[in-house]
């Protein structure tokens, strides 16, 4: 048979199974989407390398521009990848729950970032080194496509909130960060200040308190010390920017791969 005529390879990726169907080596659920979507043997191939660790709120996960030993993939909580500036201003340019796995590069075969992932929601989930993962690859190609195409799905999520955080006003951005953030730790109460809410949205703190303030009086959301309540999502839905709606976009085609 010719070159020209041979049939091209497909990658099939199966049907998801439920959260807690699989486990690591000591019994610990698994929770992520990724890991719950690759055939058996693949799991089993990386299930040796799953080690369960605890993800406190504010825990770094990654530091930029220094060698990726460890990813993650979470099965709870949710991760901000943030950029900081030489001047120390930071913000946030991307997140990650239990759809997801980090460093994304590591994806593509690079070993550097130059973003940091922080817990922003403290969680749990399963970490692995990097060297492993990258043998467990080699034999894995549903795996790989998995994470080839989460890589895709979160450049595209980059560019938005880019996009989002240039045009948009403080309390459109705000709306979208908690919608977004509601979604991956399945909550309608977050543990977060106004300190970090601005460090993630690029801002200062008075515009975000500003911004909860309006949304408070519209029985949007309840802010006390060191915490947001959503109230009503369906007005936090409508109060958003468009850029929520494209990111789930984005998500929604991810799930159905």
């Amino acid at each position: 048979m010719s070159k020209a005529s041979r049939p091209a390879v497909t990658v099939r990726v199966p049907q998801p199974l439920n959260a807690g169907e699989r486990t690591n080596p000591i019994g610990k659920p698994v929770a992520n989407a990724i890991l719950l979507s690759i055939p058996y043997d693949e799991f089993d191939a990386i299930r040796p390398h799953l080690h369960f660790v605890s993800l406190p709120q504010r825990s770094s996960l990654q530091e930029p521009n220094r060698r990726l030993e460890d990813a993650y993939f979470l099965n709870a909580g949710m991760l901000s990848l943030v950029f900081t500036t030489r001047g120390g201003e930071s913000v946030e340019v991307g997140v990650v729950g239990n759809e997801g796995f980090t460093p994304i590069p590591i994806a593509a075969g690079l070993h550097r970032s130059p973003h940091r992932a922080i817990m922003q929601v403290g969680g749990e989930g399963f970490k692995v080194k990097v060297n492993d993962l990258e043998i467990v690859l080699k034999s894995s190609p549903v795996l790989q496509t998995m994470l080839n195409r989460y890589a895709a799905y979160h450049g595209l999520q980059v560019a938005q909130t880019a996009g989002c955080n240039r045009l948009h006003d403080i309390e459109q951005r705000l709306s979208r960060w908690l919608l977004l953030t509601q979604d991956r730790v399945g909550s309608g109460l977050l543990r977060i200040t106004h300190d970090f809410l601005a460090t993630m949205l690029g801002t200062d703190r008075p515009s975000v308190t500003l911004a909860a303030g309006l949304l408070q009086k519209k029985r949007i959301i309840e802010y006390t010390r060191g915490s947001v309540r959503i109230l009503n999502r369906k007005k936090l839905e409508r109060s958003a920017c468009e850029c929520y709606g494209i990111i789930q976009q984005f998500n929604s085609e991810l799930a159905l791969r």
